[in-house]
């Protein structure tokens, strides 16, 4: 069925849901294009992502040895490790002003800009000489362009994001926004693959120049989603609210003022990020670098979670749909700060049947629940005027820590192979803070589109519906 044409542009926080009409009739075609747009968003984000992570990847595996080879292996991979989160610190900052961006002139815009930041930054890290060759200047330069590959993906996956929430119909927002994300875990695959012949490589060609092959092939990705995103039209949301003047000019003021809560909310919802990276990144220097277990086995571990991964995101958004936001995302939540347990367990005892089943089960099914939910949730929380602002600055602060958590696993790890208790309870922690704060928010799956972020408008879309 399909939904009402959105009004224009969502209505001002300063309003009540009694200034508002109670939802009609669907009307005779939805105006979006909800298929069109989440295809844009995958390839795009499996693009820029692709960019995004095959740099966690080099960090684990060689930029301890490339770019701090005067430090002690354990220190230098600590070092490495710091840069990769680097990435996430810069990534509250490119929130605001692209949030800024998104909010005040237009999705499209920000879409485009990120992904040629992306690919300019990661081509360069290729391109990079190592500190026998330029001394310091190599870790500076290697964090710079860090630091701006972490200023696009705070832009990317809101904006990308904000486009298929708008375009979709009110009863499938779940399903189509779920695509963005399905786009960065292909996007996590590709990159995870690309340095599978890589890591094979003997050890001098692959500190050398092996390990930049995968940097240097981001070019061709780039160019093909430009031209992907260059022929996305903009939201009818957001199109409606620049013709009726409803765009505001301070994004950042009005989101502070009327939605600081949900901010604090989805900052404390996205620290389920944490997983993530302990599973891409913490897992592997654990394995590779404390257990010494080889590093092309662990790699096919993130290989096959994230192949599951990607067919099981959209049937998650479905489920989103039809049974809620929160208990899926919970679900995820739970299960994730329940299975990081015997997951590093098994890495510890080296025992890969376990390893690649239990690898498997927590990342590629369980996390992926709270994966596929987040973008409609999170979305919903805000009205259109402040959304992608919102979505990027909360996000962006939660994956920041985040992104800090390997270095902080491996700083508590110590030498002890039996140390990864530590690490365990740690990420649990941080499944817990998400869990309260899915649990505390509201639900928004049967809002209408229009109501989203207004304030009662869940109550409001009830008794509409009973009516």
């Amino acid at each position: 069925m399909a939904t009402p044409p959105p009004c224009n542009g969502a209505p001002p926080e300063e309003f009540t849901v009694s200034d508002h009409p109670a939802p009609q009739p669907p009307g005779p075609a939805h105006r979006g294009a909800p298929r069109k747009t989440a295809v844009a968003a995958w390839i795009g984000s499996a693009l820029e992502y692709y960019d995004f992570f095959i740099y966690g990847t080099a960090a684990a595996l060689v930029f301890g040895r490339v770019f701090f080879p005067e430090s002690h292996p354990a220190t230098g991979t600590l070092l490495a490790l710091a840069t990769f989160g680097v990435g996430y610190a810069a990534r509250p900052l490119g929130a605001v002003i692209l949030g800024h961006v998104g909010d005040r002139f237009g999705r499209k815009k920000v879409l485009v800009f990120t992904l040629l930041l992306m690919g300019a930054s990661t081509f360069l890290v290729g391109c990079l000489p190592g500190y026998e060759t330029i001394g310091i200047a190599a870790p500076i330069l290697l964090v710079t362009l860090r630091l701006l590959q972490g200023l696009s993906a705070a832009g990317e996956q809101a904006s990308a994001n904000s486009m298929s929430l708008e375009h979709a119909p009110a009863h499938r927002r779940a399903f189509f926004t779920s695509w963005t994300l399905s786009g960065t875990q292909a996007g996590q695959l590709i990159a995870t693959a690309a340095f599978l012949p890589v890591a094979a490589l003997p050890e001098e060609a692959l500190l050398s120049w092996g390990w930049r092959v995968p940097f240097w092939a981001s070019v061709i990705m780039v160019v093909v989603g430009y031209v992907i995103r260059r022929r996305l039209d903009e939201t009818p949301v957001f199109e409606d609210a620049a013709r009726s003047g409803d765009v505001v000019k301070l994004p950042l003021a009005v989101l502070l003022r009327d939605h600081w809560a949900d901010v604090l909310r989805v900052v404390c919802a996205a620290l389920i990020a944490s997983v993530s990276t302990i599973f891409t990144v913490y897992a592997l220097t654990y394995a590779v670098n404390t257990v010494g277990l080889e590093r092309t086995p662990m790699l096919w571990v993130g290989v096959a979670a994230n192949i599951l991964a990607v067919a099981l995101i959209p049937l998650w958004g479905i489920a989103a749909d039809r049974y809620g936001r929160k208990p899926v995302f919970l679900t995820g939540s739970i299960g994730c700060g329940i299975l990081i347990f015997p997951y590093l367990w098994a890495i510890s005892i080296g025992n890969w049947a376990l390893v690649f089943g239990l690898g498997i089960l927590l990342f590629g099914l369980v996390y992926q629940a709270a994966n596929a939910t987040w973008p409609s949730f999170y979305g919903e929380m805000f009205t259109a005027r402040v959304r992608l602002s919102g979505m990027a600055i909360g996000t962006q602060i939660g994956f920041a820590i985040s992104g800090f958590l390997p270095t902080i696993a491996v700083a508590i790890e110590g030498a002890d192979k039996g140390a990864w208790v530590r690490v365990a309870v740690f990420t649990a922690v941080m499944c817990l803070v998400n869990a309260i704060a899915v649990a505390t928010a509201r639900e928004t799956a049967k809002v209408p589109t229009e109501l989203l972020g207004v304030k009662g408008a869940p109550a409001r879309a009830a008794s509409g519906a009973a009516g």
